[in-house]
């Protein structure tokens, strides 16, 4: 998306990088290593439709392989290039090094509006380029493990897993190729919405720091906090649901391509989804007040302001007029670097894209363990927790005059399953990472913001490993 920021996706990354890079003390060209994509490659191939060739062209960046396998989606969209492949993996290294997940930074993309191919065009061309991505070396359960992104979904992956599985067939684990694939095709509960999930639980770890939200010019909790969405994807709709109806949020106004609903009592986000299901737009929506231009939403005041679509939407053109007090990047890169100086001058608190958008490579890691063990969570040891519950309660009940009751019963004696699992291991990894980059803040005097301290963060852990590798 092109904005009057100078710089680009790619170099707003890279400059964000310098930042952080700058406020540690790194060995000679170790930031330079770090931040340098190690390969790119772009393919063009032929696929056979209506009965002549079409030509597509696709990208598969790799980022970093201080670690392995490398982990980043496969977007499907008319406007991508190698340059945004390019910025998209150097986030991946990033973000997992943040929450703690080993996995090195990748990125794939296809140019092509799949809007404009039938679901068995769509597979014949997935699969061809599945084929391309495995002759060159980018696809494999230890090597690059995709997953879905922008255009693309469950099915696509279980497309490329299957075509993986008939180029290897003595691969035990080729299920672990991708992710984001359907529970009953190897994937794992809990990811389509994983995304949407770690941005709840990093808005939330926000509002269990005090000191934080002071420093946003708010108080108390979550409850009745005033919060714009922009898009009404898989991220931004998960996230206002969950915000919505488990911690009291008020959904103030949701953005879309069409524009924006905004309504002061509050918008009910399943209500939204399934209109804009039904009709493909928001127009029309029989609450609120609908504004044409959905941007002009962004720079109403509210409390939590949360991009979930494009990179770009906030730039040095609307950022001095952006209103709220804190910013929670679902989205990939929506605030250039030129703006963020700008955003942080003005006082607004930003929840960076690097920490807040891993809810879904932090479950895809789940699923690439489930794939590798080929056992799903909780198998092993949910009897065995709910057969101890029962002796404690057994005994509590012997020990009171008045025994529990039935429903405290059942709900004690429940054992964890696979959701329970995911969703515990997510929020205690959202939560761990907020307080390592909090703690990366607080300590160094270099560091101005959380964006920085995340960067940082990421960097000093990267760097640790590369200090042990040349040693």
């Amino acid at each position: 998306m092109s904005t009057t920021s100078d710089l680009s996706f790619l170099e707003s990354v890279n400059a964000s990088f310098n930042l952080a890079a700058e406020a540690l003390d790194l060995p000679k060209g170790l930031a330079r290593q770090i931040r340098t994509c190690n390969a790119v490659c772009e393919m063009k191939f032929g696929v056979e439709l209506h009965g002549g060739y079409e030509i597509f062209t696709g990208w598969r960046a790799t980022h970093s392989e201080h670690v392995l396998p490398a982990k980043g989606g496969i977007r499907y969209a008319p406007f991508a290039d190698q340059q945004e492949v390019e910025a998209l993996a150097a986030l991946m290294t990033y973000k997992c090094s943040i929450v703690n997940v080993p996995f090195a930074g990748s990125k794939g993309a296809l140019c092509i509006n799949p809007k404009k191919y039938s679901l068995e065009e769509l597979e014949h061309i997935t699969r061809r380029f599945a084929q391309e991505l495995d002759k060159r070396g980018l696809l494999g359960p230890g090597i690059n493990v995709p997953a879905p992104d922008m255009g693309t979904g469950q099915r696509m992956m279980s497309w490329i897993a299957d075509e993986y599985q008939k180029l290897h067939p003595n691969e035990i684990n080729a299920k672990a190729c991708v992710t984001g694939k359907p529970v009953h095709f190897g994937g794992v509960q809990g990811r389509v919405e994983a995304t949407g999930r770690g941005v709840q639980y990093g808005i939330q770890e926000f509002f269990r720091h005090p000191e934080d939200v002071s420093k946003a010019n708010l108080s108390g909790g979550l409850e009745g906090k005033r919060i714009i969405v922009q898009g009404l994807g898989n991220v931004g709709y998960h996230a206002a649901k969950f915000l919505e109806e488990e911690d009291g949020a008020l959904i103030h106004g949701i953005i879309e391509r069409d524009g924006a609903i905004i309504c002061d009592q509050g918008l009910h986000t399943e209500d939204v989804y399934q209109f804009k299901l039904e009709h493909g737009k928001l127009e029309g929506f029989p609450e609120g007040t609908f504004i044409k231009n959905g941007n002009d939403a962004l720079e109403l005041p509210c409390d939590i302001l949360i991009p979930a679509a494009m990179e770009g939407v906030i730039s040095i053109a609307n950022a001095d007029r952006i209103q709220a007090k804190v910013i929670a990047e679902a989205a990939n890169g929506p605030i250039t670097f030129d703006a963020d100086k700008i955003l942080l001058n003005k006082g607004i608190f930003v929840i960076p894209d690097t920490y807040l958008n891993a809810g879904g490579v932090t479950v895809s890691y789940f699923e690439w363990l489930k794939n590798l063990s080929h056992v799903r969570f909780g198998r092993m040891d949910r009897r065995f927790i709910e057969a101890q519950g029962a002796k404690i309660i057994n005994l509590l009940d012997s020990g009171i005059e008045k025994p529990l009751d039935e429903c405290a019963k059942a709900e004690l004696l429940k054992g964890p399953d696979e959701i329970t699992l995911v969703r515990s291991g997510l929020q205690d990894t959202m939560c761990e990472a907020y307080q390592e980059i909090k703690e990366m803040h607080d300590s160094n005097p270099k560091i101005r913001d959380r964006r920085t301290a995340a960067f940082a963060s990421a960097i000093r852990k990267i760097g640790d490993i590369y200090d042990s590798m040349y040693l």
